[in-house]
This record gives C-alpha cells, structure tokens and sequence, in this order.
C-alpha cells in the first residue's frame, strides 16, 4: 500500500518533468520543436513580417497607416508581426491558453523593430482591469513587458496606467465601437512620475489601434513622449 502511495507520488512530480524533456510539437505543422520552443523554426519564419512602424490614430480613422505625417509621432505603434494562423497560435496560447512563458520567447522579436538606438525611461503594460486579471490569473501585456523591458536594460513601471473602469472584450467590436468602449478608460495616478519621460507602452496585439492610442493619448496628456508596441498587428 505504501509503495503503491510513493510510486504515484513519484508519478506526480516526475510527470510535469518528463512533459519538459519530451519532444513537442509546432501546433503549426506538427513537425517536433525542442521542450522550449513553440513553433517551429519553419513555422515561425513563415509568419509576414511587419517593415514599418503604424499610426495608430490613422487606423482609428480607417486611413492608411504607414508614413504618417498628420498625427503626432507619439501616436506611432510597432511589430513584428502581420497576424496570420501562425501569429494568431502564438497570441491565444500567450493570452488564453496558460503559456505565460512565452513572453519571454517572443519578446526579443518586438527588441528588434524598435528604433535603433533609442533609449526609454520606462516601459508600461496596457493593463487589464483587476476584474480581468482575477478572471485569467496573469497580464499577458505585463508579461510582454517585463520580458521586453529585461531585453532592453530599461525599467519596467507598472501602475503608469490605470484601467478606471472595466470594458467589453475588444475582439468583439467593430472598430467605431472599441473606441467607445476606451473612451477615458485610462487614467494616470501620477503625472509627475511620466512628465518628460520617454515611454514604451506594451500590448499583445495591434488591431484598430484603440487600445494603445487611448493608453498613448492619456500618457501624453501627462507630458509623456509615447510609443506603442505589440507582438503582431491583425491588418
């Protein structure tokens, strides 16, 4: 009886560790990728790569987003990614499917499209509201910048930005609607601690450019030189 107690206490702990060291698969193509890895080199190189940085006020507007010269610069976003089927595996599996993790894997992808030799002062995630956090147990854009801000050498600031209220889920609303749904949904505790500061404010995903221009806007607002980042842009 004890045996057979320590043999499935054994299995217990020992199982976790086997399903680290056994061979995975790329959920892109099924090809078999090392125990730290998620898609396959193949895979992730297929994923169309994003040259330029966006404006996220013009795709607010619906105008083309690439060259902008009528809003200012902080309304600027970047990526490294164009969403596809292979982008979107890796944004569910970081948002909803309990991988965490993989900030740190992705985060150097969004390092290398920033501007070279830029310096910021801080970096910010755009927060989820208490009740959302709660709800799925980790902030996949606090995890995307704390493993950006690690890559960067710059400090990461939580509590820049402040959700002071909840709000419906982006993915289900067209773009006229998740602006409303942003509308003074961000506030700053403290202005003096932005003023003059270089900040780069991270989400996962760039879609009609609400989200991080209602978080850029509000951070400006307090005299903020901003620029938005995510993994992947959902053109």
């Amino acid at each position: 009886m004890k045996t057979a107690a320590l043999a499935r206490t054994a299995g217990a702990w020992l199982a976790p560790l086997a399903a680290f060291a056994a061979p995975q698969s790329c959920p892109g193509c099924g090809a078999r990728t090392g125990a730290a890895e998620f898609l396959c080199a193949g895979c992730e190189s297929r994923i169309p790569k994003l040259a330029v940085p966006l404006c996220v006020r013009c795709l607010l507007e619906e105008r083309d987003p690439a060259g902008c010269r009528r809003h200012p610069r902080g309304a600027r976003a970047v990526a490294p990614w164009i969403y596809d089927e292979r982008a979107a595996l890796v944004v569910q599996a970081l948002k909803f499917g309990g991988r965490p993790r993989l900030a740190e894997r992705y985060a150097g992808a969004i390092a290398r499209v920033l501007p070279q030799g830029y310096r910021f002062d801080m970096v910010t995630p755009v927060p989820l509201h208490a009740a959302r956090l709660r709800e799925r147990g980790y902030d996949q854009a606090g995890r995307l910048a704390d493993a950006l801000a690690r890559t960067l050498g710059a400090p990461l600031v939580s509590g820049v930005l402040v959700r002071s209220r909840a709000t419906r889920e982006q993915s289900r609303l067209n773009a006229a609607a998740r602006r409303a749904n942003l509308a003074g949904a961000f506030t700053i505790p403290r202005p003096e601690a932005v003023q003059g500061r270089s900040v780069l404010v991270v989400d996962d995903v760039l879609t009609t450019g609400a989200t991080l221009d209602a978080a850029a806007t509000a951070l400006r607002a307090a005299g903020a030189v901003t620029l938005g980042a995510a993994l992947a842009w959902a053109a």
